[in-house]
């Protein structure tokens, strides 16, 4: 099987034009490097995750879920056996197709980054991936997991490998023992990059999962990016709590931003907040706010030390910043329909987007990463903002994310994503959630514009 070219790449402006460069005709391949159960998979699920979050197209190229529908069924480490031929034609083949679709990603789908993840273990399989790239004007960046901490292998195995399709229905000993041959398979041809040899690449290393790093010749801004967000997350058990400040003056009269205190529920909801914080045990749990006063009069009810993020605060509406909806269709009809055309990139005149705002939140993602129990009260766009990094959600989805108010999320991170846990705190609030209605045309009447509006005084 040969590599095909892919057609050539148009210029192509990128999605978000805020802190990415604006224009590309070289895509970026991250090639994963490493043994098995080194969180390869991990990382590559993540960084994506994050850099589709900051608007760069990216996909995951997972070369044994290739192998996978190649061979149907696994049956033992024997597969991975340098020595065994046939499979080894196999396994080529399957990296082969999958740096073909890498190439029509880029071509066909304008993707910008695409996450080459697999052990590309020998100095061959890595050369074939270069050759591939200089052929087609792609840069590569290697990412190189170290791991010989033996408790964190074994864990690794033990939350992932285990529930992988390769073992179901096995026996658990019987799975790990299979799993540690394999790895002694891999170890016979493994070569890593060399500080020497490999002087001229662009990589990373990590040493055992976060403990030590070595940066080599990063090539670009993207890879700049890469490397600081690599350098910053970590496996380290934690919980992250998510909330809306309680429920406001202005949400029981149906406006939007401004600045005003807490309602009487609103009130109960931070004094049940401090109940429910104090009952979770939480080790030195950290308490952020925004710099608005229901956020930090919310804060103010659980109790306990907190920090002020500009960051945080709510989306900036601009020229309908205190209006009700009702209001903006009445003064703005147009710009509220451009609005549910495409509510992520929509700017409010002299305010912001949600896509302005998933930039301004960007160092509230890289903290939260390097820290652990946090609890963030902030406010709906900016809470769907967050959520959508944590769960994955693509901009279309982002700005519609149910956050209501009196609601806390505790959102645990696992594996290869993020279990979320919904706790109402028994105080009543205001629906301020819209849908996007059916017509979004700019000349609808009113009734069809303000269909989705929820009820207000």
């Amino acid at each position: 099987m040969e590599v095909r070219k892919p057609t050539p790449r148009k210029r192509v402006r990128c999605e978000s034009t805020a802190s990415v460069p604006q224009f590309t005709n070289s895509p970026t391949m991250i090639v994963m490097v490493g043994l098995p159960a080194r969180g390869k998979t991990y990382i590559s699920k993540k960084l994506t995750r994050y850099l589709n979050w900051i608007g760069v197209p990216t996909k995951v190229f997972n070369v044994g879920q290739y192998r996978r529908e190649a061979v149907q069924s696994y049956k033992s480490f024997e597969f991975f056996r340098p020595d065994n031929e046939e499979a080894m034609k196999i396994r080529k083949a399957c990296a082969l197709a999958a740096l073909n679709d890498v190439g029509a990603y880029f071509s066909l789908e304008q993707g910008q980054v695409g996450v080459f993840d697999a052990t590309n273990t020998t100095r061959e399989r890595r050369e074939v991936i270069l050759s591939f790239a200089k052929e087609n004007g792609y840069k590569v960046f290697f990412v190189e997991s170290v791991c010989d901490d033996p408790e964190i292998i074994a864990e690794n195995i033990k939350q992932v490998k285990l529930s992988s399709p390769d073992y179901v229905g096995c026996d658990k000993e019987e799975a790990v023992k299979d799993f540690l041959q394999r790895i002694e398979c891999y170890q016979i041809t493994y070569v890593p990059l060399d500080d020497d040899k490999d002087r001229n690449l662009s990589y990373i290393k990590i040493f055992n999962v976060g403990s030590r790093y070595l940066v080599n010749r990063v090539q670009d801004h993207i890879q700049s990016r890469i490397v600081y967000y690599l350098m910053n997350i970590h496996v380290t058990p934690r919980t992250i709590y998510l909330c809306r400040h309680g429920e406001s003056e202005l949400n029981l009269l149906g406006r939007i931003g401004g600045d005003s205190g807490l309602s009487p529920r609103g009130n109960k909801f931070a004094e049940a907040l401090g109940k429910y914080i104090r009952s979770q045990c939480i080790l030195d749990l950290k308490i952020w706010t925004s710099h608005m006063k229901r956020t930090i009069q919310t804060a103010e009810g659980v109790g306990v030390p907190y920090e002020q993020w500009k960051a945080l605060n709510e989306i900036d509406a601009g020229v309908c910043e205190e209006m009700t909806y009702e209001e903006i269709q009445d003064h703005f009809p147009e710009e509220f329909a451009l609005r549910d055309q495409d509510k992520y990139r929509y700017r409010y005149p002299k305010g912001e987007s949600y896509e302005d705002l998933v930039h301004r939140l960007e160092p509230v993602i890289m903290e939260l990463e390097r820290q652990e129990n946090v609890l963030v009260i902030c406010h709906q766009a900016v809470m769907r903002c967050l959520l959508a990094y944590f769960l994955d959600k693509s901009a279309v989805e982002l700005p519609y994310l149910k956050c209501s108010l009196h609601t806390v999320l505790k959102l645990t991170p696992v594996a290869y994503g993020c279990q979320v846990e919904s706790v109402f705190l028994k105080v009543d609030a205001v629906n301020t959630h819209r849908d996007r209605p059916v017509n979004v045309s700019v000349d609808r009447d009113d009734e069809d514009a303000l269909l989705t509006v929820p009820e207000h005084i």
